[in-house]
C-alpha cells in the first residue's frame, strides 16, 4: 500500500483487524490510564482477555506490516491511523487526507504520550459521522469514532460526549455494565490532556 506523503514502512490494509478480539483494548487502554484513578484498566473493559490482547499485538506491532486504518469522509477532510511499528520507534501516526490534495498530512502521534495537535469535538463527530461510501476503508461510524478518539484535544466536549462514546463502546461489544466506566475513563484522560495547553489550536481551524 501507498500514501502519498507518508513514504516509510511496509504499510498494509489493516481494516479486516478491528473485528479480532483484543483490538480496542491495544487502540484505548491505555488512554483509560490516569494516576487518580483507583480502579486500574483491563481488557474485560472492552469484553476482551488478556490471551486476545498480546495474541493481536503481536501482529498490529510486526514491524514487517504496518497496518492502516483509513477513515475518508465523503467531503472535507478525513483521516488515517497507521501503526509505525518501527524498531526503536514503535507508536501510532494520525494523518489528515484533504479534498483535491494528494499528499496526508500528520498531525499527532503516540508513543506512550501524545504528541501534536488533534480534533475539536465537533470535528471528531463530523468526521466519524461522514462516511465516503465510494472509498476504500471504515465505513461503521461507531468505529471511526473509537478509532479517531485518541486524537480528541478539546478541553470543553459537550454533556453529550459520554452518552455517544457509551453507544459506540456497546457497538463494539464492550460489557453493558463497564460501559460507562469506561468512557468516564477515556473521557476524563483525554480532556484532561487537554487543558494543558491554552494556546491549542485544530489543525482544521479556518479550513
Amino acid at each position: 500500500m501507498l500514501i502519498k506523503g507518508y513514504d516509510v514502512g511496509p504499510l498494509v490494509a489493516g481494516e479486516s483487524l478491528l473485528a479480532r478480539p483484543g483490538f480496542w483494548s491495544n487502540h484505548l487502554l491505555a488512554l483509560c490510564s490516569d494516576g487518580g484513578c483507583a480502579e486500574r484498566p483491563v481488557p474485560e473493559w472492552f469484553g476482551e482477555d488478556g490471551a486476545d490482547v498480546d495474541a493481536l499485538s503481536e501482529v498490529l506491532f510486526d514491524p514487517e506490516h504496518w497496518p492502516v486504518f483509513r477513515v475518508e469522509t465523503e467531503d472535507g477532510p478525513g483521516a488515517v491511523v497507521i501503526y509505525r511499528n518501527m524498531e526503536g520507534d514503535c507508536g501510532t501516526d494520525y494523518l489528515l487526507t484533504h479534498p483535491g490534495r494528494g499528499c496526508v498530512e500528520q498531525i499527532a502521534g503516540w508513543g506512550g504520550d501524545f504528541s501534536g495537535a488533534g480534533l475539536t469535538w465537533r470535528e471528531l463527530h463530523r468526521i466519524a459521522d461522514s462516511p465516503s461510501l465510494a472509498a476504500e476503508g471504515i465505513q461503521d461510524t461507531a468505529i471511526r469514532f473509537l478509532l479517531l478518539l485518541p486524537l480528541l484535544t478539546d478541553p470543553d466536549v459537550p454533556e453529550a460526549a459520554s452518552a455517544r462514546l457509551i453507544a459506540a463502546l456497546a457497538e463494539v461489544d464492550a460489557p453493558q455494565d463497564t460501559a460507562s466506566i469506561t468512557a468516564e475513563h477515556l473521557l476524563g484522560h483525554l480532556t484532561k490532556r487537554s487543558g494543558h495547553d491554552p494556546t491549542w489550536v485544530s489543525p482544521l481551524s479556518g479550513s
